[in-house]
Formats: structure tokens, C-alpha cells, sequence
């Protein structure tokens, strides 16, 4: 069975357009308000949200102009700058030890008396074989001088007999020229007197013959005398040094204490350190081997005080990655160094006398280009910046600040991914 159809109420009449348009309007006007809000808060939202430092929380230094030093740091001990080593001059025993370690000497005060028996043993043969030679020099002396009285006797002989053929000869040629004398004569006393010069001409050769071989054989006497005379002056010297005396006012710093030892030619006996004037031997690592040269200016830090001097020596041998470097002191006799003092050194292997710096903080690890926050304002803005050189206190700045400019010197790692941070 078919159903009626139901009437239409007041309800369901259709709306009136004036009422749609409104409500149209009025959606859109919603619409737009929270597109509106939803922009500023995109805008703003980021601001209100991002980090912020309290301005007393992070410490800042204004960048400058002024020197930088690049230096390299180290360790270093103070030690004495003359430490002298006293050795056995001979091979001998420790009879008794005078002195202990940690006794003020002074100059020539002795130390240690040894037992110099084969020493003296030394001397005495040294002596007696100088005796010798010289002995025997005079011998050779007297054998020439002997050797030449025979031979100039001989040759005035022979020049006596020279001189009686030739005045024999001269008459034998006049009696030839007269007749009353033959030929054969002549001849036989021309011969004679010939042989007699030549015979004079041997012994003057013979004489001067013994003359040149007496005296190089005397010259070589003279030699082996020298050296003997020089080996008993050292031997008497190292005699005389079998009591090891301080050659200088001093501290004895070690000595052997074994008393009855025996100790070779050359053995260490004692150490005696002058503690009036000192030197710092630093130890650097073999990395900055390459940028270490003697000359370069270097201070020493002992608490608040700091010494100037410069790299005197470098130990070209490596232990445990370390090279030892001596610095020379200018003030080496200052009241602050003591013997085995530990301090600071600082080796300067680069200076620029005006530059451009800012104060050294762990907001940089040193040279290249790293970003860093400058305070803009109420903002600290991340900016890249060129390092040079550094020193202990400053780095160099080679671009990217200028003088006046103010940067954070805190650690910033934190913030290094945002492009700003407020400050409150």
C-alpha cells in the first residue's frame, strides 16, 4: 500500500540566501584569522622558543690589536749550570772518603785520597828512562865530538902532506924544465900530490858525513826526550790529582762511598754543582722537533714570576717522544731557582709585534677557520673566523673580526648548530 506523502513543515523550508551569504562570510573571516595566527606564530614561535644564555654565565673579550707569540709549552726542571765531574786520573783504590754528599766545598778542598802506589811506580820509571836518554845523548855528543878531533887531526895531517908534495912537485917540474930531472919523476910527484887533495877532500866529506849523521841521530834523541819529559809531566799531573780536589766553590751532589773499591783511568768519583748560577733543562715533545732552534727567546713561569732567557742547546736524541732542550737564563742567579725545581717554559717559534688578537678560551682550538659567536646586541651571532698564530694568552685573528668586535671566549660547542642565541 502506497504511503502518503508527508507534508512540508515550517522547518524545512529553504534558507533565505541573505542568511547563507552570512554565514559564508563569517567562515571565511574565521578562516582567514587562523591562517593569520597560524603565520605569526610560525614567525615568532622559533624566536620565543630558542636558546638563551645569561649574559654573567659566559665570559667575552673584545678583540685588539697587539703582539702574539706562538710558543711552544713544556716542562722543565732547574738544574745547576755547571755541574763539574771529578774521575779517577789513575787506575787506584778509594782509600778514605773526606767529603759526603751535601758538604759545601771550596776551591781545592779535597774530597777523596786514593792509593797511588803504581802511580808513583809510573813516574819513577818515567824518569829513570829520561835519565837514560839523556844519558845517552851526551854519549852521542861526546862519541861526535871525539869522532871529529880524530878526523880533523887526520886532515891536518893530510893538508901538512898536501902542501909538502905540492912544494916537492913545483921543484921536480923545475929541475924537469932544466934537464935534471926526467919525465918519470915528474909524473910520479904530479901523481902523489893529487892523491894526497884527494885524499883531503875525503876526510873534510867524512867529517861532514859524521857531523849530519851525529846530529839527526842527536835530534832524534831530543825527540824521544820531549815525549818522555811530556809523559812524566802528565804523569806527575795525574799524580797530583790522585787526591780529587773541587776545581770551584761548590756543592758535592754525589760521591762514591765505597771505601776500598778499586776504580779504572776515567771512573766518576764525585759531582760538585756550583749552585750560584743555574739553567733550565725543558722537555719538549719530538712533535715540535722540526720548529726548535738555538736562539729562540723562551720564558720560564715559576708561580706568578716569569724569567727570560733563550734555547742555549738541543739534545738531538729522542727518549719517550721527548727532546731536552737547555734554556740559558738571563738572570741565572735569581733568588727563585732552586736545584730541581719544577717550572714552566714557554718557547717562543713565531712573533707578530702588532697584530690583530683576541684573548685565548677554549671557544677556539688554535689555527684555521672555526666559527665563533660575536655579541650583536641582545644576540650572539655565529660567525666563521681565520686563526693565525697563538700564544699562551692571545690568538691571532687573520680575518673575519675587527678590531672592537666582542666575542664569547666561553665554550660553545652547544650552541654551534644554531645560527644565534639571546642574551639575557
Amino acid at each position: 500500500m502506497a504511503c502518503p506523502l508527508r507534508q512540508l513543515s515550517a522547518v524545512d523550508r529553504p534558507l533565505d540566501p541573505d542568511i547563507t551569504r552570512r554565514q559564508t562570510r563569517r567562515r571565511l573571516a574565521m578562516g582567514g584569522t587562523a591562517l593569520s595566527l597560524a603565520v605569526v606564530g610560525y614567525l615568532w614561535l622559533p624566536g620565543l622558543l630558542s636558546p638563551s644564555l645569561r649574559r654573567d654565565a659566559i665570559r667575552t673579550a673584545l678583540v685588539e690589536r697587539g703582539p702574539v707569540d706562538a710558543t711552544i709549552s713544556a716542562t722543565g726542571v732547574v738544574v745547576p749550570e755547571v755541574e763539574q765531574v771529578i774521575t779517577s786520573p789513575v787506575e787506584a783504590r778509594v782509600l778514605r772518603v773526606i767529603e759526603r754528599a751535601g758538604a759545601k766545598l771550596a776551591a781545592g778542598q779535597p774530597i777523596l785520597q786514593l792509593d797511588v802506589s803504581q802511580a808513583r811506580l809510573t813516574v819513577e820509571k818515567l824518569s829513570q828512562d829520561l835519565a837514560i836518554k839523556a844519558n845517552a845523548q851526551l854519549q852521542t855528543r861526546l862519541s861526535l865530538k871525539k869522532s871529529l878531533i880524530d878526523i880533523e887531526g887526520r886532515a891536518d895531517v893530510k893538508a901538512l902532506q898536501l902542501a909538502s908534495l905540492d912544494a916537492q912537485f913545483q921543484r921536480d917540474r923545475q929541475l924537469s924544465v932544466e934537464g935534471l930531472l926526467s919525465q918519470e919523476l915528474l909524473k910520479k910527484s904530479e901523481l902523489a900530490t893529487a892523491q894526497a887533495g884527494i885524499e883531503l877532500k875525503q876526510l873534510r866529506a867524512e867529517r861532514d858525513n859524521a857531523e849530519e849523521a851525529t846530529r839527526a841521530e842527536l835530534a832524534g834523541l831530543d825527540l824521544e826526550i820531549a815525549k818522555l819529559r811530556g809523559e812524566e809531566v802528565e804523569a806527575r799531573r795525574q799524580l797530583d790529582l790522585a787526591s780529587p780536589r773541587a776545581d770551584r766553590a761548590g756543592v758535592l751532589t754525589w760521591v762514591i762511598t765505597e771505601e776500598g773499591v778499586s776504580v779504572t783511568k776515567g771512573q766518576a768519583l764525585a759531582r760538585v754543582a756550583d749552585f750560584a748560577s743555574f739553567r733550565v733543562d725543558a722537555n719538549v715533545s719530538d712533535v715540535h722537533a722540526k720548529r726548535l732552534v738555538v736562539g729562540q727567546p723562551a720564558t720560564v713561569r715559576i708561580g706568578e714570576e716569569r724569567l727570560e732567557g733563550t734555547v742555549a742547546a738541543i739534545n738531538p736524541t729522542v727518549a719517550n717522544g721527548v727532546i731536552t732542550v737547555a734554556v740559558a737564563l738571563a738572570e741565572r742567579s735569581s733568588p727563585l731557582l732552586r736545584s730541581n725545581l719544577r717550572v714552566d717554559v714557554e718557547i717562543v717559534t713565531a712573533r707578530q709585534p702588532q697584530t690583530v688578537r683576541v684573548r685565548r678560551g677554549p671557544f677556539a682550538t688554535g689555527e684555521g677557520t672555526q666559527p665563533v659567536f660575536v655579541v650583536r646586541g641582545t644576540r650572539a651571532e655565529r660567525q666563521r673566523v681565520t686563526f693565525g698564530i697563538a700564544s699562551v694568552d692571545f690568538f691571532e685573528v687573520t680575518g673575519g673580526l675587527m678590531p672592537g668586535d666582542e666575542v664569547v671566549i666561553s665554550d660553545m660547542r652547544d650552541y654551534l648548530r644554531l645560527e644565534r642565541v639571546r642574551l639575557e
